[in-house]
């Protein structure tokens, strides 16, 4: 059974820190690139970064550029985005994806950046 599970959300003021882990299981994670994904109320889910299978590659979403980095460990299957100078307009919930054709998502974790 695949299961990614996200962690790390919170509530934070606006230019503080976050980190956020997605632990994956029942799938060959070191074999296939990440991606961490968030969504807005009322907006399209955005892809904010990915990663290659060995991590030796990142993209970023311009918005995010300079500001988040994606990490990944292939010994303990995991995936982790740290977020700093949070901005208001990062508060979404955050979703890892990954696995063969992009199936598999895990439930998602709440970013609220405000004082």
């Amino acid at each position: 059974q695949v299961r990614l599970v996200e962690s790390g959300g919170g509530l934070v003021q606006p230019g503080g820190s976050l980190r956020l882990s997605c632990a994956a299981s029942g799938f060959t994670f070191s074999a296939y690139a990440m991606r961490w994904y968030r969504q807005a109320p009322g907006q399209e889910r955005e892809l904010v970064a990915q990663i290659s299978s060995i991590g030796g590659s990142t993209n970023y979403a311009d918005s995010v550029k300079g500001r988040f980095t994606i990490s990944r460990d292939n010994v303990k299957n995991a995936v982790f985005l740290q977020m700093n100078s949070l901005k208001p307009e990062d508060t979404a919930v955050y979703y890892c994806n990954g696995g063969v054709s992009w199936r598999y998502w895990g439930q998602g974790t709440q970013v609220t950046v405000s004082s």
